[in-house]
């Protein structure tokens, strides 16, 4: 096995731990509605999970460990990117603040703050900042 074959399967199981962290999280209520699931089928082909890798970790997602990052700078990138998701494929109002919070608590964010990271991470999202910016942000609300 070369070396890029181990790096390879590391960033595939890094990014199924994630995607079944998010699936749990979605599954939190008991079920996935239609409108997490096409936010999961996005999630999933931006992750590069595959449709048979897909359907075993919904079947089976308690089995994949939580991992959420312990770096707090992980942590604002993976919430920059899912808000980028939310809102560039426009799930509207509550239903799009309601996943977020519930991504952002299985990130490991704490469920005290979340909504005031939501809502201020979906604000920065829609008026179009990088990451540096809304890193920033962020960090500038816990002072």
């Amino acid at each position: 096995m070369s070396f890029s074959d181990l790096f390879d399967s590391g960033f595939k199981k890094r990014n199924e731990d994630h995607f079944a962290a998010i699936v749990r999280v979605a599954m939190a209520d008991g079920f996935i509605s239609s409108d997490e699931r096409a936010f999961l089928d996005r999630l999933a082909r931006s992750l590069d999970i595959s449709e048979a890798d897909y359907n075993l970790i919904l079947q089976d997602y308690k089995s994949h460990p939580i991992n959420p990052p312990h770096d707090y700078e992980r942590r604002l990138e993976r919430l920059f990117d899912l808000a980028r998701m939310v809102y560039v494929d426009h799930i509207k109002g509550d239903l799009e603040e309601l996943l977020l919070r519930k991504i952002a608590v299985g990130l490991g964010f704490h469920p005290e703050n979340v909504k005031y990271i939501v809502d201020k991470a979906l604000t920065l999202v829609g008026n179009g900042v990088d990451l540096d910016t809304f890193m920033k942000e962020i960090k500038n609300m816990n002072k």
